[in-house]
């Protein structure tokens, strides 16, 4: 049994927020450079340059890339020969958060009731998402996602008999509805299988793999192609304003499912697809 303690947790939480609000993966960083190269609209292509500019100066000031700091998603893969000492797991990532979003002046989004609306003052609580893995190890996959993307999230309870061709149907119609509102180029997540908050997660899930790395799975990895083909072929374009590169990638990830149903659900993240990762 090997232990990890309350504040190692808090500490790298806090450093992780900075990270993911100012400095842009390097995949993301190159895919945004790509689309600029490949983007037949000038319009786009300036606004491309304009978002790779952006991030620049973020990450030398450093600065939050965008001024949506988000609410924050972790992912927290826990080995089950892991003890932590010191408090719980949750309290300590929200803590961090906390730190980290108070002392790099960080908006604070988070309300603590979505009806009564009274802001929290310091971004907690984060939303947690917590599976029990093979190992002495904790992996925290962190995620400030701003709701302009997350508003433009969407599930459906398909008929089996819709199949494939109704899953692309929904997604794309999910992203030409969404149009300019998420920031794109974007970064469409989806989940299929399992029940509905199944499906849900898988999309949230899908969106913190690297660009580029394909499903393992041969008929996923397929399907993930020709949806990115699909949607660009939707003519939204960077921030809305038209063009051939409105997604940076399309990931699909899948759960089996009941013989009568087939979920299937969209996440959407802007271009600022901002996340950190550590592993304790």
């Amino acid at each position: 049994m090997r232990t990890v303690d309350y504040t190692q947790i808090v500490e790298s939480v806090r450093q992780m927020c900075l990270e993911a609000n100012t400095v842009l993966p390097p995949d993301v960083e190159e895919a945004l450079a790509a689309a600029a190269r490949a983007e037949a609209s000038p319009v786009g292509r300036d606004v491309l340059r304009t978002v790779l500019e952006s991030a620049a100066i973020a990450k030398a000031k450093p600065m939050a890339i965008c001024q949506d700091t988000g609410m924050v998603v972790v992912l927290a893969e826990l080995g089950q020969d892991v003890h932590i000492t010191g408090g719980l797991l949750t309290d300590a990532i929200n803590e961090g958060v906390r730190q980290g979003y108070e002392q790099f002046y960080f908006r604070k989004s988070v309300v603590e009731d979505p009806l009564l609306r009274v802001n929290t003052g310091d971004n907690t609580p984060a939303v947690v998402h917590i599976s029990l893995v093979p190992g002495d190890r904790l992996r925290l996959l962190l995620a400030p996602k701003g709701f302009g993307s997350e508003n433009m999230s969407a599930v459906k309870m398909l008929k089996p008999a819709e199949g494939e061709a109704g899953v692309k149907q929904f997604v794309v119609q999910a992203v030409s509805q969404a149009g300019g509102n998420p920031c794109p180029p974007i970064i469409v997540g989806v989940g299929l299988g399992g029940t509905m908050e199944q499906a849900a997660l898988l999309a949230k899930r899908a969106l913190f793999r690297p660009i580029g790395q394909r499903s393992p799975k041969d008929h996923l990895a397929r399907l993930e192609r020709e949806l990115l083909e699909l949607v660009n072929k939707t003519g939204v374009g960077p921030m809305g304003f038209g063009g051939t590169q409105t997604a940076l990638e399309v990931f699909v990830e899948s759960y089996p499912t009941h013989i009568a149903g087939l979920p299937v659900a969209v996440n959407i993240n802007c271009h600022a697809a901002r996340h950190s990762e550590v592993v304790l």
